[in-house]
């Protein structure tokens, strides 16, 4: 019998193929990075056995436990969405196969440092502030081009795009702006630099909008109440 979170996944699916075949994309470009903050290992279980393998974390604490408890399934890309403190990002580094919040060189060199030390090559995506509020982390737009250029000489990294977290908005055509605003600044940096955004993911686009999102380029949208259900914080 399937579950409500098979059920959530198959329609989110084809919420993201009709978004994508509307926008004349493939649904194979776009990943679905379930976001399983505050949900236990068994919700991730019954993703997995629906075929999901990518899954979302926004603690580096929370996640290590989950991540523990799931090192056998080497399938698994375990993903840090929330913001990462510079104390944290050694731990960070050899759990996590991509973060998506990288947003200082100061946090780049730490995580670069921890990578040397253990030997490993992490994604990451340079979290852009493109809403200016004050509860949001990210870098600022102006100063998105000359970090690229900075984490390049991070051999511990690889640099495969940008994050945006933008406003809330109840209508998700608000939101549009914003995701067309850094899909136009990745592709001015990649046409002044060829090569420079690795992979050139756009993560953007959450429950509330990742259709929009989709439209306006993203390849990574980030699902977590539609995937999992209601989220019950203590």
């Amino acid at each position: 019998m399937e579950t409500q979170i098979e059920s959530n996944i198959r329609l989110v699916q084809k919420r993201i193929a009709d978004a994508a075949t509307a926008s004349g994309r493939s649904p194979e470009d776009i990943t679905l990075l379930a976001i399983s903050k505050t949900f236990p290992v068994e919700s991730i279980s019954r993703a997995a056995a629906a075929g999901l393998s990518k899954f979302g974390e926004n603690r580096v604490q929370e996640a290590e436990s989950k991540i523990l408890h799931f090192r056998e399934r080497s399938k698994f890309e375990w993903h840090l969405v929330g913001h990462l403190q510079t104390n944290k990002a050694r731990r960070a580094a050899e759990l996590f196969d991509c973060i998506h919040s990288l947003d200082s060189l100061r946090l780049a060199e730490k995580l670069n440092q921890a990578c040397r030390e253990i030997g490993k090559k992490l994604s990451v995506l340079l979290q852009v502030d493109l809403g200016q509020e004050e509860t949001k982390f990210g870098a600022d737009p102006k100063h998105v081009r000359e970090i690229i250029e900075a984490l390049s000489l991070h051999k511990g990294l690889r640099i495969d795009g940008m994050m945006t977290i933008p406003p809330f908005f109840e209508n998700p055509e608000h939101v549009r702006p914003y995701f067309i605003r850094l899909r136009e600044l990745r592709d001015t940096l990649e046409s002044e630099q060829p090569g420079c955004l690795g992979r050139q993911d756009l993560s953007m686009g959450m429950s509330h909008d990742f259709e929009v999102a989709i439209r306006e380029g993203a390849t990574i949208v980030r699902i977590g109440t539609s995937v999992f259900g209601s989220r019950h914080y203590d």
